[in-house]
């Protein structure tokens, strides 16, 4: 009986499986006009959707980071300057109203209670925008419960003050310790992080959509190189789907270049003319509240709290050293300020400090020629006093910074619309041009049945 051999038989054929099958299959059509054709259509109609989703994904990053600037990092920053100014003013309204005597001024004593009540109120709405677990919430906790503190350590002073008793000037020193020490760092502190978000908020906004503008520009490319093959293998000079999805692509393009640029424009004026002279100004108006809390605070302790070198008055040297600063931010304010309405209210601030220091200079030449009251008139009084003058310079301070908060929001603001409709334009119009893409390569495949 004969056996079937071992050696070097036939062998069975290779059982292919389905996936060989079809590649083999997409192989050999490919290399078929038809087949060509359908993986360009393929090819470019991809192209044009991955520029509109790319288009579509960058700008509404981009717009949602221009929003956060306009409506949540940057109103954060500046309330977090507001909470500062306000806690400052509230020391420097208390010192004012201590020295007034048993009898404090309701003026004085309405405009320390307003900034308390400002404070606390920003505080609040500081914590609903933050994360409690972050470095604003922390400060914010901070200052929620250092507040009350200080707040019952003027009442205290107030109270001494009106028995006439010396210990209500210790309690006033001791509650302006706290504040510089422990409340207006802290809210210095809730400022910076607030200004650094503001800063990453804007980083954001404006970095270019290079994913978006490289899609692009490789789906015209695609598109010309698509119309060119057609052209030469039919001697038809336009394609009308591929002619379609060309001028839908370019538009997207043209407008993702033109609208992030003017974007970008409006933001880098915001910043450029509107935050940094908002920084400017804040801490101007800072220096010029803590030195009008330190001059008061130099009548209250009467050379009872030196320097460190043992010689200088404590006060008086950190009010020289307010008011040195002072006068170097409104000198940068002035070089930023690029309209009169700007311009205006840092040149009387500026002069209504120079008439600070003089005043300041002639009421502490009274003091120390022992005419206590009369140096208290210089200070507090109603007409020639340095306090009048610091209510000028805080007025003209606050209206620049009322100008310069507006010239940010109208910036800004010009600059998140350009990015309106833009996405939204992207999608529809790329969903267009692959739609033509596809319509005219079956143009084409229609000529081969």
């Amino acid at each position: 009986m004969a056996h079937p051999s071992n050696g070097h038989g036939a062998q069975p054929p290779a059982r292919s499986t389905a996936w060989s099958e079809g590649v083999a299959r997409l192989r050999a059509g490919a290399t078929t006009e038809p087949g060509r054709l359908r993986v360009i259509g393929a090819f470019v109609a991809v192209l044009v959707v991955a520029f509109g989703a790319a288009t579509a994904w960058e700008i509404s990053d981009r717009a949602a980071a221009a929003d956060d600037v306009v409506n949540r990092s940057q109103p954060l920053s500046a309330d977090a300057a507001s909470i500062y100014r306000s806690l400052a003013d509230a020391d420097s309204a208390a010192a004012s109203g201590f020295l007034a005597g048993a009898q404090e001024p309701q003026d004085v004593r309405e405009r320390y209670e307003k900034d308390i009540s400002t404070a606390s109120a920003l505080l609040v709405k500081a914590a609903a925008g933050t994360d409690g677990a972050g470095a604003s919430g922390r400060e914010i906790a901070a200052l929620n419960e250092q507040l009350p503190q200080y707040t019952g350590l003027v009442e205290r002073a107030r109270a001494n003050n009106r028995l006439g008793l010396p210990l209500g000037g210790a309690y006033l020193r001791y509650a302006n310790e706290r504040m510089t020490t422990e409340l207006l760092p802290a809210a210095e502190r809730l400022y910076t992080a607030e200004t650094g978000r503001l800063g990453d908020d804007y980083d954001d906004a404006r970095a270019w959509p290079f994913a978006a503008l490289g899609l692009g520009i490789l789906a015209l490319g695609g598109l010309f190189w698509a119309q060119r093959r057609t052209y030469r293998r039919t001697n038809r000079v336009f394609n009308h789907g591929l002619l379609t999805a060309s001028v839908a692509s370019a538009v997207v393009l043209l407008w993702l270049g033109a609208g992030h640029t003017v974007a970008r424009a409006g933001l880098e004026d915001a910043m450029a003319h509107g935050q940094e002279s908002l920084e400017v100004l804040n801490d101007a108006r800072i220096h010029s509240l803590n030195a009008r809390a330190n001059e008061n605070l130099t009548l209250v302790a009467r050379g009872a709290v030196l320097a460190e070198d043992g010689k200088r008055d404590l006060y008086e040297s950190q009010y020289a050293n307010g008011m040195k600063v002072l006068g170097q931010r409104l000198g940068q304010a002035r070089g930023l300020a690029d309209d009169p309405e700007g311009k205006g209210p840092v040149a009387r601030a500026t002069t209504k400090a120079e008439e600070w220091r003089e005043r300041h200079a002639a009421a502490r030449a009274t003091d120390d020629g022992g005419d206590y009251e009369g140096a208290l008139e210089k200070v507090i009084g109603d007409k020639g006093s340095t306090g009048a003058s610091f209510n000028a310079v805080d007025a003209s301070l606050e209206k620049a910074l009322a100008h310069e908060q507006a010239e940010f929001t109208r910036a800004a603001e010009s600059g998140r619309g350009a990015l309106t409709g833009l996405p939204l334009g992207a999608a529809a119009l790329a969903v267009l041009g692959a739609t033509g893409a596809v319509l005219g390569i079956g143009r084409r495949l229609s000529e081969y049945r």
